[in-house]
């Protein structure tokens, strides 16, 4: 459960802080549980489509240091999972609201550069 906007408290009491945007403020504190805290605060359920976004963003971060935006999020999904889920409109059914910043909050990481 959100306690409030600034902070995620997962199962076992730990609170996790969150800057204005719902970024973790520390990137180590990511797991798994905590995106799926974050996801169901944001009234989301997270599915194997999902997780395989946010393994691809973690292992794209890990690479280049810093979250891609919506042009090299569609690339790297195209080149990394296919043709069929490397577009934005596959992108925009998993993220409604904007695929590269939610993906990116959901996977631990910061907001992307050139994100809205």
């Amino acid at each position: 459960m959100t306690q409030n906007m600034d902070t995620l408290t997962l199962a076992d009491g730990t609170s996790i802080a969150l800057d204005s945007d719902g970024h973790l403020q520390d990137l180590e504190r990511w797991s798994p549980e905590v995106a799926r805290k974050m996801a169901e605060h944001e009234g989301r359920e997270l599915t194997p489509a999902h997780w395989e976004i946010i393994d691809l963003l973690r292992d794209f971060y890990t690479r280049f240091e810093m979250a891609p935006a919506m042009r090299a999020l569609v690339k790297t999904t195209r080149q990394q999972l296919g043709e069929e889920k490397g577009t934005s409109i596959y992108l925009m059914s998993l993220f409604p609201e904007s695929p590269a910043r939610v993906a990116a909050r959901l996977a631990g990481l910061p907001r992307p550069t050139n994100c809205l």
